[in-house]
């Protein structure tokens, strides 16, 4: 199977994922915190998506003129897009699959006990 196929595969899968979070009211965000999440990461995809210009936009995996990207999120990050992804989706689940996790996290430390 060409690479290409894999990708595109892989985008329809990711397509149909999204869709499936969103009827289950799963993808958008709860609570101020997460709310600020899923906005960092809206620009996160944004800002990579204007750094890597518009020859970004396509769904196979092909490689595309223009040299390598490091400039802008790509500086520091060298998947910024999939992170954004990532962090999106992420906090809509959180939230939305557990609405008492806002509590837990209030009442307990983050790693170690009784310090953070």
């Amino acid at each position: 199977m060409s690479l290409k196929l894999v990708s595109l595969a892989a985008t329809s899968v990711l397509v149909a994922s999204t869709l499936g979070l969103l009827f289950a009211r799963w993808l958008f965000a709860v609570g101020p915190v997460a709310i600020g999440l899923q906005v960092v990461a809206a620009a996160l995809m944004l800002a990579a998506r204007l750094t890597f210009g518009a020859r970004s936009f396509h769904a196979g995996a092909n490689p595309t003129e223009g040299g390598l990207v490091t400039g802008g999120p790509y500086r520091f990050i060298r998947h910024p897009i999939y992170a954004a992804i990532l962090l999106f989706t992420w906090a809509g689940v959180v939230t939305a699959a557990y609405p008492e996790y806002a509590e837990y996290a209030r009442r307990t430390k983050r790693l170690i006990p009784f310090v953070i």
